[in-house]
């Protein structure tokens, strides 16, 4: 009965695992990804990016809307007045006191009015404003992408280390049941003892939940990457290629943490920008010191009457033209404070940067050590699965003729296993801190400004 069952299991297993491979080969509606493949589709798809994209276009609209100051403003209005009770004028005429009653029952006025800056400093400095927040929403788009970018790519390297790690357990999983296999062969033939075949049976055992754990992760892995590309995420993908193909950016490499160029860092950027405003912002608020000077026409039409024949009414034209100058004298100190409290903002802007690009170069730092540890790993780790894959197939010829113990094989299968995942997180590690340090350094891959 336990060996019955335990056939059931093996055949449950072996299908189950043969399945989770085949399925997505022959899924006639899954889309193969590269990584330049989803890095496109993302930066297209991505709704942070089409925000970003949205905030450029409202600023832009506002830059735009600003420069209207500097044209005629031109406006058209209408009134009527409806006269209730005149106003009674009183003349002392012959030394006799009159009374006559001025105006009329209707009032009418319409015309044009228009009025334009001709010299506005503070305005100017407001215009130069505009255009700066323009270049800081270019910017935000800019850091926008770089971090989907960075995010994109650890999230497809956690996609290739979730499924090297499933073809690894995968493996193992195998050379556990075909050493159990070959035990078992063994124990029914009488050549190895009992203690042997229940050790085989329990390291299968033992083996077949990785498998299940490596597939969860990938199949989380997978709902990550998509729904960082902002696609649906029922799509099936299959993220092509594995960790091995990335493994000439590790090799030969060496960096000097003493060079880290943040030149083209975004952040810092943003924050340069910023200082630009709050510089403008300070000048247009010492420019409202200056005086100022407009121009104003008007041209209007006006028609008195007693009654509502319009035909009848005439329509008396009148026009103004002028300039007005003003000369700011005392506004209870409010503008005083307001160029005190921009400088002071300055100078906290001026921490605030120095503080980040601390920041920045020890991030830069750190990336660029785990990047030389990784090689070191990786270095480290290809030359034990040669020793591993040695080690293991000396151990399970020994055991086939019977010189070596199944203990000494399962203690090689699981140096073997721990080798070869040793080299798969190393090339990951690798590869996150390398996109770690271009997006603090706010370059792509080959190291150009994006």
């Amino acid at each position: 009965m336990n060996k019955l069952l335990m056939r059931v299991k093996l055949a449950i297993a072996t299908i189950i695992l043969c399945g989770v491979v085949a399925i997505p080969a022959i899924a006639q509606d899954t889309i193969r990804l590269t990584l330049d493949e989803a890095l496109s589709i993302a930066l297209n798809e991505s709704l942070t990016v089409k925000i970003a994209d949205k905030e450029i276009e409202k600023t832009g609209y506002t830059k735009k809307g600003s420069y209207s100051a500097l044209f005629p403003n031109v406006d058209f209005s209408a009134a009527y007045q409806r006269t209730i009770k005149k106003q009674v004028m009183t003349m002392n005429m012959g030394g006799q006191t009159q009374s006559i009653a001025v105006g009329t029952d209707n009032l009418y006025n319409l015309g044009f009015s228009a009025t334009m800056p001709l010299i506005n400093i503070a305005l100017w400095r407001n215009l130069q404003i505009s255009a700066k927040s323009v270049d800081l929403a270019v910017e935000q788009a800019r850091k926008s992408r770089h971090d989907l970018i960075n995010q994109i790519e650890t999230a497809f390297y956690t996609c290739l280390l979730a499924n090297d790690s499933y073809e690894v357990y995968k493996e193992n999983y195998q050379n556990s049941k075909t050493n159990y296999e070959q035990t078992k062969a063994k124990y029914e033939s009488g050549r190895v003892a009992k203690f042997d075949m229940i050790r085989a049976e329990v390291n299968m055992q033992n083996a077949e939940p990785n498998v299940y754990d490596a597939q969860n992760s990938l199949t989380l892995a997978l709902w990550q990457l998509k729904a960082l590309m902002g696609i649906d995420l029922n799509t099936n993908i299959v993220c092509v290629g594995s960790l091995d193909d990335y493994v000439n950016r590790i090799k030969d490499l060496s960096f000097a943490g003493n060079q880290i160029n943040l030149e083209n860092n975004s952040t810092l950027k943003q924050l340069d920008i910023q200082k630009e405003i709050l510089d403008l912002s300070y000048k247009a608020k010492r420019a409202q010191f200056y005086p100022s000077l407009g121009a104003s026409a008007s041209y209007s039409w006006v028609s008195m009457a007693n009654n509502f024949k319009f035909k009848e009414y005439n329509w008396n034209p009148y026009s103004v033209a002028g300039i007005s100058l003003t000369i700011p004298i005392f506004s209870g100190g409010n503008r005083y404070y307001g160029l005190k409290e921009t400088n002071a903002q300055r100078k906290q802007l001026e921490l605030q940067r120095e503080s980040a690009r601390r920041g920045l170069v020890v991030s830069a730092k750190q990336n660029i050590s785990s990047m030389e540890t990784a090689i070191k790993q990786y270095n480290a780790a290809v030359a034990t699965v040669e020793g591993a894959q040695t080690g293991y197939d000396i151990a399970k010829k020994r055991y086939e003729v019977g010189s070596g113990t199944v203990l000494d094989m399962n203690d090689a299968q699981l140096q073997l296993l721990q080798s070869k995942l040793n080299v798969k997180n190393s090339i990951y590690s690798f590869l996150v801190a390398k996109s770690a340090l271009d997006l603090t350094l706010g370059v792509n891959e080959n190291g150009e400004k994006n």
